[in-house]
């Protein structure tokens, strides 16, 4: 269990990086690319500097993968210890949050939920994976 536990984390984290993917060519009736700088509310709403967006939502996205990746990796005690986990998936999850509300696409909803539930896990439930020490 410890293993699917740690591969979900990796893949949560890992799927942050699309944001730095260039979006695929539209297709006629295409759906939207939902990883996308440009379209967050604070370059439409704020006014700000789409380039300012894009690094914020750069360093946000690479933290996102690191912190989510580390907790994945500290799940089963590879190359991280496992007195981090708590810690990492809070970070984590914060930062994934932080990124998936600051350049919100409705596709985007399942991760907000994912990133909620691993924050209420922690805090709230005080949930650790089985043999995880903190």
């Amino acid at each position: 269990m410890k293993l699917v536990i740690g591969a979900f984390l990796v893949g949560h984290a890992l799927i942050h990086l699309s944001f730095l993917s260039p979006a695929p060519p539209r297709t006629a009736g295409g759906p939207e690319w939902p990883f996308e700088f440009a379209r967050s509310w604070m370059v439409t709403g704020l006014n700000l500097d789409p380039e300012a967006a894009r690094t914020i939502g750069t360093a946000l996205a690479v933290a996102t993968a690191i912190l989510l990746v580390g907790a994945g990796l500290a799940t089963n005690g590879w190359l991280v210890p496992q007195g981090w986990w708590s810690g990492l998936v809070i970070s984590g999850a914060i930062a994934s949050l932080a990124t998936l509300l600051l350049f919100f696409h409705p596709w985007l909803v399942l991760g907000v939920a994912i990133d909620l539930v691993l924050l209420w896990s922690v805090l709230v439930a005080g949930w650790l994976p089985s043999g995880v020490q903190p």
